[in-house]
């Protein structure tokens, strides 16, 4: 049981999704901080002087009632360069070595006359050699 247990731990891509998540979540760290830095206040300009971001009130006198649409915006600035960056740093390097490195032996792909051939030719030899009869 602890074996079977150990080789799942063991295996590469278990590994590989560790590092992966550390990574990521120190990322998501450095794109908060970029975003709350420089992305929030660019926002904050378009505001009204009266409110803090980006956003609008539903209710004119009632400040519980703003929406905010800044950190909509900042959610999607995080997400679109957390995800141009694991594309262009970690996929598409590995999608290149993965062709690289690849194995270049790709099997032919028979028609089924060439099969059929295959398994005639086959058939007479073994018929030739012993009678075709095989225990296994």
């Amino acid at each position: 049981m602890l074996k079977g247990f150990k080789d799942f731990l063991l295996r590469g891509n278990v590994v590989d999704l560790a590092v992966a998540v550390v990574m990521g979540t120190a990322f998501v760290a450095i794109v908060t901080s970029f975003t709350n830095g420089i992305i929030n206040p660019l926002l904050a300009v378009f505001g009204s002087p009266n409110e803090l971001g980006l956003g609008f009130r539903l209710v004119a006198d009632t400040p519980s009632t703003f929406v905010e649409v800044g950190p909509i915006v900042t959610a999607c600035v995080n997400f679109l360069m957390i995800a141009a960056v694991l594309y262009f740093v970690l996929v598409m390097p590995a999608q290149q070595m993965k062709k690289r490195y690849a194995k270049e032996e790709e099997e032919e792909v028979l028609s089924d006359n060439d099969l059929l051939i295959q398994i005639r030719d086959l058939l007479a030899d073994s018929q030739k050699t012993g009678g075709g009869r095989h225990e296994y």
